[in-house]
C-alpha cells in the first residue's frame, strides 16, 4: 500500500541535494509495497530580508508524478533546473517528506499524489497511508467554507482542515502550536490512517500521527554512530542540542540503512520533531488536552544486506533461493532436546490446550499456510480447527467465543482485514495468538502471545518464504500444544526429526540430507516447464489433504506474478465441474507426492489421462512408475519428507515456475500490477 517518509536533520548541515536524495532513496526502499504514483516536498530558500511573506519559514518546493519513482527523479531534476533551485544550499535544520501512492480515490495522477496541499501557497502539506471514512462529509463542509478541492483523493481534506483550524485560531485568540493543531484534525477525522505533517507557518517541524497503519521514527544521533545504548534511556528523546537525524517511515526497510534505533508509534499517538527532540503526546477524542508519555527506542535486528538483491535478478528470486536459511532462522533455538521450546507461547500453552477450537485467520499466502497446517494441528492436538478469511469473517459477523483460540496469520502484521478480525475476536473474549514476519508490527503488539517466524525482510510482493516458514512455525506449535500427549509422541518425534532435515544447515541431527536445497536444484527444470506454459491462457492445479494448500498457494503465486489466470482445485471436487475443462490444450498439475491421499490422486491421474489431459505430475523421488504417467505427461520429482512437511518443499518448484513464467512473459516479477505487499486498507 501507500508508504510514508520523511527525513529531518537537526544541527548536522546537510545540503538540498543530500536531502533530496535521502528522500528518494526513502522511496525506492518503499517501492515493493505497491504504487502508481509518487511525490517529496522539501524548502525552497528563504525570502529576502524585509520582502512580504505569507509565514514564518521557507516556501515549500512540491514534486508529485505518475508511475515509477525513475519518473519523479526524472521531473524532480528537470523542475530544480528551470526553478534555478540550488542544490548545494546547506541547511542546519531541514524537514522533507515523500510518499508513495497507491490508488484508492482518484486514479494515478500528479493532482492526485501526494503530498496533498492545503491550497494555494501549500500552507500545510500531508501524506497519508489509509483511508479517511468520513472525508465525503468533512470535504462538504469545508467547500461551504470556501475552500477549492483540486484532487479526487479523500486524504485533500487533511491539509484544508488543517488550515481551516489554524485560520479560525489566528482569526481568534492567537497563536496555536502545531501539535494543536493536528491535534483538531485528528478529532475530526474517522479511519485509519498514518500521518505527516509540514508546514511553511512552523519551520523545521514534522508531526506523525496515526490509528491503524504503521509509521516508524527512527533516530540517529551523528556525533556518535555508536550511542545505540544511550537510547534506551526514555528520556533521550527529549533532550535537544547533540546533531540528530529524524526519520519516519512506514516500514523498517527504508530506515535500517540510517540507523538501527527505532521507535514504533502506537495509535493515537503523535510525535512532534521540534529543536532537536520528540515530544509524544497521547490523543484522546474526549479530553482536550493529550497526556504526555516517554518512550525508549528499540534496536532494530536487521542488516542492510537483507534489503539488496545480491547477486539475484529479482527480490522474489532471491527469496526463493533464500529458504534454507529462513528455515533455519525460523527453527533456530526452538528444537530442543526432541521437543519444542515456544518462549512466546510459554505461559499461555494450557489455555491453548482447553480451547474449544482453534480458529485459523489470514488472507492470501498467509490463509494458505494456515490451511496448509490445519491437518496436523488437529491430529496433535485433538482440538478441532476451523478456516477464516478474514474479511468473511468480518462480513458475517462469525461467532466467536471465550473458550475459542484464535490464530491470525500475517506476514507483515499490517492487513487491514487481519488486523479488524483481531479487533472482533478481542471483544469476543478469544486467547488471540499472532504468527508474524515483522517484530514490532500491530499484530505482534495486539494479541495476547505469538511466534514471529524469522524469515527476515520479504520485498517481493508475492510471499515465497515467509510462507514456507509460517507452516514451520504452525508445526511447532502444533507439537507444543500437543506435547503433553503420550499417544501422539512416536508422531512428534518423526515431525521434528522431519523438521531438523528441511534446511541447509549444518546437519543438525545424524546427518540428514537437507532437502530445501534439494528441491531448489529443480530451477532449470522449472525454467524449461515455464518456457513450454509461456503461451497457454489457463492453469490448473489439482491438491489433496495436505497439499490442497499447495495447490491454492501455486496457482496464486502463477496468478499474482505471472498474471495467467490459474486455479487451485481440491482434487476430490474434480468430478463436480471442473473435469468439463479437461482437454488436450488446458495445462493442469496434479500434486501426487506419498501421504494418506496418494491412491486417491493415481485414480484422478488416470481420469485426466483417459479424457487426454495435458499434465504435470509432481511426485516424490523414485515414484514416477508408481503414479502411472503417460510418455506425454512432464513429471516434477520431489524429495520425500514427513507427509504433514511435504507442503513445505511441493511449493518450491511452483514458486519457481511462477517466477520463470513471469519472466518470459516480461512482466514485472517484485511489482506485479495493482497489487501491493503490505495491504494496509480493507
Amino acid at each position: 500500500m501507500c508508504g510514508i517518509f520523511a527525513y529531518l536533520n537537526y544541527c548536522a548541515p546537510r545540503d538540498r541535494r543530500y536531502v533530496l536524495e535521502v528522500l528518494l532513496n526513502g522511496l525506492r526502499r518503499l517501492e515493493y509495497r505497491g504504487y502508481d504514483s509518487s511525490g517529496i516536498a522539501l524548502d525552497a530558500d528563504l525570502p529576502p530580508p524585509g520582502s512580504a511573506a505569507a509565514y514564518a519559514g521557507a516556501p515549500p518546493l512540491v514534486f508529485r508524478q505518475e508511475g515509477k519513482i525513475d519518473n519523479l527523479v526524472r521531473s524532480v531534476y528537470s523542475e530544480v533546473d528551470e526553478k534555478g533551485v540550488n542544490l548545494d544550499a546547506t541547511f542546519s535544520v531541514h524537514a522533507g517528506i515523500a510518499h508513495t501512492r497507491w490508488a484508492t480515490h482518484g486514479v494515478p495522477a500528479p493532482k492526485n499524489s501526494h503530498p496533498q496541499s492545503s491550497g494555494t501557497g501549500d500552507e500545510f502539506l500531508v501524506v497519508h497511508n489509509g483511508i479517511i471514512t468520513n472525508y465525503e462529509i468533512l470535504k462538504e463542509t469545508l467547500i461551504r467554507h470556501g475552500f477549492t478541492f483540486e484532487s479526487d483523493t479523500d486524504t485533500e481534506v487533511i491539509p484544508k482542515l488543517a488550515k481551516f483550524v489554524f485560520d479560525q485560531a489566528c482569526d481568534g485568540e492567537g497563536d496555536m502550536t502545531f501539535s494543536q493543531v493536528v491535534m483538531e484534525v485528528m478529532r475530526q477525522l474517522e479511519g485509519a490512517y498514518a500521518l505527516i505533517f509540514k508546514s511553511p507557518h512552523y519551520p523545521n517541524e514534522l508531526i506523525a500521527c496515526k490509528r491503524g497503519s504503521t509509521l516508524i521514527l527512527g533516530v540517529n544521533e551523528v556525533s556518535d554512530q555508536n550511542s545505540a545504548k544511550s537510547f534506551q534511556n526514555v528520556k533521550s528523546l527529549t533532550t535537544n542540542g547533540s546533531p540528530r537525524e529524524f526519520f519516519f517511515s512506514s516500514d523498517l526497510c527504508a530506515i535500517v540503512e540510517h540507523t538501527k534505533n527505532y521507535l514504533a508509534i502506537e495509535d493515537n499517538e503523535i510525535i512532534h520533531i521540534k529543536d532537536g527532540s520528540v515530544s509524544i503526546l497521547k490523543f484522546d477524542k474526549e479530553k482536550e488536552k493529550p497526556a504526555s508519555l516517554q518512550r525508549a527506542l528499540s534496536v532494530l535486528e536487521m542488516e542492510v544486506e537483507q534489503i539488496k538483491k545480491g547477486s539475484y535478478d529479482h527480490f522474489m528470486q532471491k527469496e526463493i533461493h533464500e529458504q534454507p536459511h529462513s528455515l533455519t532462522t525460523t527453527m533456530r533455538g526452538r528444537l530442543k532436546d526432541s521437543g519444542v521450546v515456544l518462549g512466546g507461547l510459554k505461559e499461555h500453552l494450557k489455555t491453548l490446550r482447553r480451547s474449544r477450537r482453534v480458529i485459523f485467520i489470514g488472507c492470501g499466502t498467509s490463509y494458505n499456510a494456515a490451511l496448509a497446517a490445519r491437518p496436523f494441528v488437529e491430529e496433535l492436538t485433538g482440538i478441532p480447527v476451523t478456516m477464516e478469511v478474514a474479511s468473511d469473517l468480518l462480513d458475517r459477523q462469525g461467532p466467536i467465543y471465550r473458550e475459542d483460540t484464535a490464530v491470525f496469520v500475517s506476514q507483515s502484521g499490517e492487513t487491514a482485514d487481519t488486523l479488524l478480525a483481531l479487533e472482533y475476536a478481542l471483544e469476543k473474549g478469544a486467547l488471540c495468538v499472532g504468527v508474524t514476519n515483522t517484530v514490532g508490527s500491530t499484530l505482534s503488539r495486539k494479541t495476547h502471545c505469538g511466534i514471529h517466524i524469522n524469515a527476515g525482510c520479504e520485498i517481493g510482493v508475492a510471499s515465497t518464504k515467509a510462507y514456507t516458514s509460517q507452516i514451520v512455525v504452525m508445526a511447532m506449535i502444533a507439537l507444543a500444544i500437543g506435547s503433553d500427549q503420550l499417544s501422539t509422541q512416536p508422531r512428534r518425534e518423526s515431525i521434528i526429526t522431519g523438521l531438523s532435515s528441511l534446511p541447509s544447515t549444518t546437519n543438525w541431527i545424524n546427518n540428514l540430507p537437507c532437502h530445501v536445497s534439494e528441491v531448489l536444484k529443480l530451477d532449470a527444470e522449472m525454467k524449461e516447464l515455464a518456457s513450454s506454459l509461456i503461451d497457454s491462457e489457463s492453469l490448473l492445479v489439482f491438491g489433496r489433504g495436505y497439499n490442497y494448500a499447495t495447490a491454492l498457494e501455486g496457482a496464486l503465486k502463477v496468478k499474482e506474478v505471472a498474471l495467467m489466470h490459474s486455479e487451485g482445485m481440491l482434487a476430490g471436487e474434480m468430478k463436480h465441474g471442473p473435469l468439463a475443462l479437461v482437454d488436450e490444450n488446458l495445462p493442469i498439475i496434479v500434486i501426487a507426492t506419498r501421504d494418506s491421499c496418494f491412491s486417491k490422486q493415481k485414480s484422478v491421474i488416470q481420469q485426466l489421462l483417459s479424457r487426454k489431459g495435458r499434465l504435470i505430475i509432481m511426485c516424490s523421488e523414485g515414484d514416477i512408475s508408481a503414479v502411472g504417467p503417460s510418455a506425454s505427461c512432464r513429471v516434477i520429482q520431489v524429495p520425500e519428507v514427513a507427509d504433514c512437511l511435504q507442503p513445505v518443499i511441493n511449493i518450491i518448484p511452483l514458486q519457481l515456475l511462477a517466477y520463470h513464467l513471469t519472466v518470459l512473459r516480461g512482466f514485472d516479477v517484485d511489482q506485479p500490477r495493482n497489487l501491493a505487499k503490505s495491504v494496509t486498507t480493507q
